[in-house]
């Protein structure tokens, strides 16, 4: 048996594998509180993560009627970015600022600009720095509070500190590390001389974690956690990654050819590339994978956030969301929405805020607001997909995860705006599944198990979720998308 843990921003998640059997037993999840603020300041205190894996855990072990002594290996994926600064005790010196908090963007572009631009930043780090990226956070916590700032004496990503509760040691891996503006992702080490631009006074060799190769354990359970949990004192625990590596993973994305785009809070696209990726846009991230190769990224901060905005605006539930979208036309009769309710990072408007265009008096319905949203949503990863390039233009499938997944309406806008065939895995939360399938990677590499044994063996297709483009809708969506386009020129000037 193997557990694969997925934190993230609303929840943490726990799937139990059974390998051997080539199963999926169960899973369960807990919430998280997010904690928001004024100048898009997003934090959580790293104490809820670790209540909701705990609770999850037990809950998904019940499901599956198996005892926690049964559990060989844990693999963790965590929400990217977050900023996890420890003090010589292990405790946190401040809570997480999160991937969506774009309180920092100040900080960001003058470390850009610090570093020589966009261009400087592509040459020392293979990417170009976000405001949701770790690097601004330590710059912003040095700036607004020094005293916190002081007492770091260890920089960690939530998948990072998960595994340092669950082992003791202070160690990351390439994928996740990618995502931290300090880490150059085509040598796959840290970037010392832009980490001492972002915090001079910290010591990298004190407070940066060993990065480990994606095969490697971190270590084993530590007894007291083990006991807590009832696990033996031979559980081993992989290196884990940020959550859109290990959706890679759990999708079967580890070789060319195939797309991840989820549909979660935020919404990404990836595709899988044996070597490192020189794109055209500075919105690409060319991050390393949790497997060994790259997984350049895009990422947008508005997908079902915006659209369960909408929804509770009306007071309707999931269902009764769906009909309203179903309802309406393709182009919900005009009504354009650009979705920056967070800010955006692709395009980079990380000040953004939300925009509904084309309301008339006879356009004005739940309906059609409700349609304009998720079709918004979809643009925006359309928008991102074409910037990958050569890397997705000839992907035959789309596997599609995440919570927005789950309906089949959004399912197949996705293949009308994409033009692409559309199949979710039978378990659309693929972060904690590529976690599982991990772990076992991690205990079994030394007896030549290989990930795209596992990968084959444990990621199934859930046939009814198929949604092939209708060449009618792919047709009407085009003059849409080319308004969507031109709204966001219009109102933002393009970026």
């Amino acid at each position: 048996m193997y557990i694969g843990v997925d934190c993230g921003t609303q929840s943490t998640k726990v799937v139990v594998v059974d390998v051997e059997q080539g199963m999926i037993l169960a899973e369960a999840s807990r919430a998280h509180r997010l904690d928001e603020g004024e100048n898009g300041r997003r934090e959580q205190a790293p104490t809820e993560w670790l209540t909701a894996l705990k609770g999850a855990f037990f809950a998904a072990l019940e499901k599956a009627g198996v005892a926690a002594s049964q559990v060989r290996g844990i693999g963790v994926s965590g929400q990217q970015h977050g900023m996890v600064a420890l003090d010589s005790e292990g405790e946190p010196v401040y809570p997480a600022k999160l991937w969506c908090d774009t309180e920092t963007s100040a900080q960001n572009a003058d470390l850009v600009a610090r570093l020589g631009g966009e261009a400087g930043c592509l040459e020392k780090l293979g990417l170009v720095l976000q405001t949701g990226y770790t690097a601004s956070k330590v710059a912003w916590l040095r700036e607004k509070h020094p005293h916190a700032y002081q007492r770091i004496e260890s920089l960690l990503l939530p998948h990072d500190y998960l595994n340092f509760w669950l082992t003791g040691e202070r160690v990351t891996e390439a994928g996740d590390a990618s995502g931290t503006g300090y880490f150059d992702t085509r040598k796959r080490c840290w970037q010392l001389d832009v980490f001492a631009e972002i915090a001079p006074e910290l010591d990298p060799e004190r407070v940066l974690p060993r990065v480990l190769e994606a095969h490697e354990p971190v270590g084993l359970v530590r007894p007291v956690v083990a006991r807590e949990l009832g696990l033996t004192d031979q559980v081993v625990v992989s290196s884990g990654g940020g959550d859109n590596m290990l959706g890679a993973i759990g999708t079967g994305n580890i070789t060319p050819g195939l797309i991840t785009l989820s549909l979660g809070t935020s919404g990404t696209v990836c595709a899988y590339s044996a070597v490192p990726v020189e794109c055209d846009s500075a919105m690409v991230a060319n991050f390393c994978s949790s497997t060994g190769g790259w997984l350049p990224l895009i990422c947008t901060m508005n997908v079902t956030s915006a659209t369960t905005r909408v929804r509770e605006l009306f007071g309707l539930d999931l269902a009764a969301f769906g009909e309203k979208v179903v309802s309406a036309p393709i182009g919900a009769e005009g009504v354009t929405v650009l979705p920056f309710f967070n800010g955006e990072r692709v395009p980079m408007l990380p000040d953004a805020s939300a925009d509904f265009l084309g309301l008339n008096s006879l356009n004005t319905t739940q309906a059609n607001v409700c349609r304009a949203v998720v079709e918004g949503a979809t643009f925006g990863l359309r928008y991102g997909l074409e910037l990958l390039g050569d890397l997705t233009a000839g992907a035959s499938q789309i596997r599609l995860i995440g919570g927005g997944a789950n309906s089949p309406v959004w399912r197949q806008i996705v293949a009308d705006i994409t033009g692409t065939q559309v199949i979710c895995p039978e378990i659309t939360d693929a972060a904690a599944l590529g976690a599982a399938i991990q772990a076992a990677w991690c205990d079994q590499h030394a007896h030549g198990v290989t990930l795209e044994a596992l990968c084959e063996k444990l990621v199934h297709l859930d046939a009814q979720s198929l949604a092939d483009p209708h060449p009618d809708h792919v047709a009407a969506y085009q003059p849409v998308y080319a308004r969507y386009c031109a709204a966001l020129e219009q109102r933002h000037g393009g970026n």
